[in-house]
């Protein structure tokens, strides 16, 4: 399926995705839209739950935009421990304006091809992908 922006979704994107949410077999997946601007793909992911959070924002370039799914843990203010599956759309300010575009145009379309997303968050610089930003959008 095509985004709204023309870019196609590659059919791993969405069968890891449904992996991490039904086996909890990924911390993290890492999408990018390809160079030749055609297709969304799986750059990067990770299975191991000792992976940290800041070690996921770390992946994230500086200069580049990427569409993320993070399972992310937390306690309630119960005290209970939960997860949530958070997409995140990061689109730089260091990046360029045509790629901000497509990621922008592709976004929507992408996010409704993976079902059961708890939050999501839009972040343009490493002080919008806090712990807390995420905490806020989960509880």
């Amino acid at each position: 399926m095509a985004a709204g922006s023309g870019v196609k979704v590659a059919d791993n994107c969405v069968s890891v995705f449904q992996d991490m949410k039904m086996k909890s077999s990924w911390k993290f997946i890492i999408y990018k839209i390809s160079n030749d601007q055609s297709i969304i793909e799986i750059e990067r992911s990770e299975s191991k739950k000792s992976f940290q959070y800041q070690d996921f924002v770390a992946l994230l370039p500086p200069e580049d935009c990427r569409y993320c799914v993070y399972d992310f843990p937390y306690k309630t203010k119960e005290g209970a421990e939960r997860n949530k599956i958070v997409f995140i759309a990061w689109a730089p300010d260091r990046a360029k304006i045509k790629t901000k575009m497509l990621y922008a145009a592709s976004k929507d379309a992408f996010k409704k091809q993976l079902l059961g997303l708890a939050a999501e968050l839009q972040a343009t610089d490493l002080d919008e992908l806090s712990e807390a930003s995420i905490l806020e959008k989960v509880r």
